[in-house]
């Protein structure tokens, strides 16, 4: 109980921002500490259970007042929902001790804490959480740190503060082992925040280049709330004329006196259909919108609705002098059970118990509109709509998109009594700015408006419950594209790979006592004679240039894909690319290898090599030692010592190295040199039939590329089989091939990027926990091959289904 407490209270300082930032990187640990003493799954569900009720209650207090506002009910049943729907507030808790325990258990705390840092952001992007909120936000205070969302977006940063914490609670546990237990934990808690630090200082000191005039833009804050309340008071129309009065009063002092290029009005603060008016009187409101925006020569961009065959949605509206409606941006991310309800669940009984429950569709995405200034600048800006905010996907699309600014309006009324969601909601808009490097002018109903730069920082703004024009200058040039813009809201997908590739270890692993003993057989194993290859050095080295060049061309190609737009839709330039600069040296290099193939074997107290009826005889006796490659290229392999001290001029190419020393030394001859965990592992898992080449590389797009050409073939030409009537069998075939090598690239690039993920992972569990190498690095494997042969034609399923309905 007192480590739930402790927590929570850390928590709740670290949510308030200021100071408090720092926090954040201990925040978890009393939790941590306790879900470590919980022996069984009912404890850990448990203790999971009372972390989410911890949570909403010392960091969103807040929204029970505002769901008691809201509905009416007041606040005590207002903080009541919010505790009873605590685990659906912050899912991430749970999977978070539940994924974190099971793969704990069998792996160790290492692998505990990348599947627990896994879960939590893995699930908040499966499940976008009704406040959008995520651990990393608490970071906004830091200007430097901060600045690191332009590369994996706020989650990145909730992944560094999870590691953190799990690194000091590694140290915690260690302690009692000595000053040398306490140094790799303490290490990996300083060295991420130390990294993020200087890339953020970095980053602010970058040289501004040379850019047009700024946009200022003056935002609207009018303090009027409680719509509802007015209308029952004063009647729709005089609600509406209130609103536009005000509105059009502090939009003149804007323009004429503050020199501003357009205005912004908040969330629906033209609470009807604009261009599409209801009555007469919504009509003469049009029109006189109009003629205020012809007369003041700037836009105006305003909240309002929009309407279709559909039903209404809550909008955003460009108005320009002299043209009039520009365009509508439809607001993508509603408000459960506030601005929507699920088709599933909505009904008349539904709407007698909650009367105030919304109508509104979801917009379809991003769109960027032009917004034509006074100067005759055109910038094309993104709105986005309260909730908009907290999803990083829709910011990032608009950058791709091209847009030079962001427009965000809210209408915070909910927390007119309770500041700090406010906050909250503002600091979480501030991020879409550093992620995609896009300025952002963003204004609210009665607090917080702010102008925010491309560093997340507030160069204007104002308070809460006041009326106020705030009018900010910000530069518009042409954005950096930022990592989270180019590989897109990514961090969340990549967790749910790890996770998948850690849980793929769990058929391989057993106790930790048994762990390190179970790959010895599969060592012992591997007997001779076996393949290699006997190199010469110039041999040798030419492979290993040629298959230096196919990977970091692969590389380069993965890059390209994701930089350039227009290549991604060029298959055959693809084909070209990859074909040249990776297939063909690689295919060299396998060639130089098979050149130089003979097999190897041990007989009459000597190595022989043989190659047909050649044969090659090295005595044990005059053996040094087997010393593997330090850069195992082309390939792992060994050089043979001499006991006269000289290498043997020809190098060993053989996949299991530590096989053949252990082979060498049973017959008689040098002991194996010691091998880090690391490489052994390396050499003990094999790939099998599955991950052989031709089975990943050929047959595996062969079987995705022939539904999804069937389904072009039926979308392009209206039958499996059109373009051959239509063209012949010539062009058929060419077509297939061109769909087949587009899935090989595919895969290819696919499995390189799982290969990074394997090594990446399989390096620091061998430095730290080497008896679990093997069956780690088995697990991981195993892990990527499911997410090929499984995952990739699920995904398949998926497409085909969603294109054919």
């Amino acid at each position: 109980m007192l480590a739930l407490v402790a927590g929570a209270l850390l928590l709740a300082g670290y949510a308030r921002g200021g100071p408090g930032w720092p926090l954040g990187f201990v925040a978890l640990l009393p939790w941590l500490w306790l879900l470590d003493r919980r022996r069984s799954l009912a404890g850990t569900l448990l203790v999971a259970y009372a972390m989410t009720l911890a949570l909403v209650l010392a960091g969103f207090y807040w929204f029970g007042f505002a769901i008691g506002r809201f509905t009416q009910l007041g606040p005590v049943a207002g903080m009541a929902l919010l505790l009873v729907f605590a685990p659906l507030l912050q899912p991430q808790l749970l999977a978070f001790a539940l994924l974190r325990r099971a793969v704990r258990l069998r792996q160790g705390p290492l692998a505990g804490a990348l599947a627990g840092a896994a879960a939590w952001v893995g699930t908040e992007w499966l499940l976008l959480k009704p406040l959008g909120d995520t651990l990393g936000h608490g970071l906004y205070p830091s200007v430097w740190l901060r600045q690191g969302a332009d590369l994996g977006g706020a989650v990145g940063l909730t992944v560094v503060l999870l590691l953190v914490n799990e690194a000091l609670n590694a140290a915690l546990a260690g302690r009692s082992r000595g000053a040398r237990a306490l140094a790799a934990p303490l290490a990996l808690a300083v060295l991420p925040p130390l990294l993020l630090a200087a890339y953020g200082q970095a980053v602010l000191g970058r040289p501004v280049a040379a850019q047009d005039p700024p946009l200022r833009i003056g935002l609207i804050q009018a303090n009027i709330a409680d719509l509802e309340a007015r209308r029952q008071a004063q009647g729709s129309h005089e609600v509406v004329r209130e609103l536009l009065d005000t509105h059009f009063a502090m939009s003149y002092d804007a323009i004429e006196r503050q020199g501003a290029d357009a205005v912004l009005w908040s969330e629906t603060i033209y609470p009807t259909t604009f261009g599409r008016p209801k009555s007469e009187a919504g009509a003469a409101f049009d029109r006189e919108i109009l003629a205020i925006v012809d007369a003041a020569r700037v836009p105006f961009v305003f909240g309002t609705y929009d309407s279709d065959g559909e039903g209404e949605y809550n909008a955003a509206v460009v108005v320009e002098p002299g043209r009039g409606l520009v365009g509508f941006y439809r607001k993508t991310r509603l408000f459960p059970l506030t601005e929507q309800v699920p088709a599933w669940l909505d009904g008349p009984n539904l709407r007698r118990w909650l009367p105030w429950v919304g109508h509104w569709q979801p917009g379809t995405g991003a769109r960027v509109l032009p917004l034509r200034l006074r100067d005759g600048r055109e910038l094309p800006v993104q709105p986005l709509i309260c909730r908009d905010a907290v999803d990083p996907g829709l910011a990032i699309a608009a950058a791709r998109l091209g847009a030079r600014a962001l427009l965000t309006m809210s209408n915070d009324a909910w927390f007119s009594e309770h500041p700090l969601g406010a906050e909250l909601h503002q600091a979480v808009a501030a991020f879409r700015s550093i992620e995609t490097r896009l300025p952002q002018f963003r204004v609210t109903t009665n607090g917080f408006s702010a102008v925010i730069d491309a560093t997340g920082a507030v160069r204007a703004g104002a308070l809460m419950n006041e009326r106020s024009l705030v009018v900010g200058a910000l530069p518009v040039p042409q954005p950096p594209r930022t990592l989270a813009v180019a590989w897109g809201d990514w961090v969340g997908p990549a967790a749910l790979v790890l996770l998948v590739l850690l849980l793929g270890a769990a058929p391989a692993l057993r106790a930790l006592a048994t762990a390190g003993k179970a790959s010895a057989p599969a060592d012992e194993a591997a007997a001779l004679p076996a393949p290699v290859a006997l190199l010469p050095p110039a041999a040798r080295w030419t492979a290993a240039a040629l298959r230096v060049l196919a990977r970091a061309s692969l590389l380069g190609l993965g890059v390209a894909l994701l930089l350039d737009e227009a290549l991604r839709t060029q298959t055959l330039a693809q084909m070209r690319i990859a074909g040249a600069l990776v297939l063909a040296p690689e295919a060299a290099a396998a060639c130089l290898l098979a050149a130089y193939r003979s097999q190897v074997s041990i007989g009459q107290g000597a190595l022989v090599f043989t190659r047909g009826r050649q044969r090659l005889e090295l005595p044990l006796q005059q053996l040094a030692g087997l010393q593997p490659w330090r850069w195992p290229l082309p390939g792992a392999g060994v050089t043979v010592q001499l006991a006269s001290g000289q290498p043997w001029p020809f190098g060993v190419a053989v996949r299991d190295t530590g096989a053949l020393a252990r082979a060498v030394a049973a017959a008689g001859g040098p002991a194996p040199p010691p091998r880090h965990a690391y490489a052994r592992a390396r050499e003990a898992v094999r790939p099998g039939r599955l991950g052989h080449p031709l089975a990943k590389f050929g047959a595996l797009p062969l079987l995705l590329a022939l539904p999804a050409f069937h389904l072009h073939q039926h979308i392009a030409y209206g039958s499996g089989v059109g373009e051959y009537l239509a063209f012949g069998l010539q062009a058929y075939l060419q077509a297939f091939a061109i769909w087949w090598s587009a899935w090989a690239i595919g895969v290819l690039l696919l499995a390189a990027l799982l290969r990074v993920v394997i090594e990446a992972t399989a390096l620091p569990a061998a430095l730290l926990r080497p008896g679990q190498a093997v069956p780690l690095r088995r697990g991981l494997e195993r892990g990527a091959l499911g997410l090929l042969y499984l995952g990739l034609p699920a995904w398949l399923l998926l497409r085909v289904s969603g294109l054919s309905a």
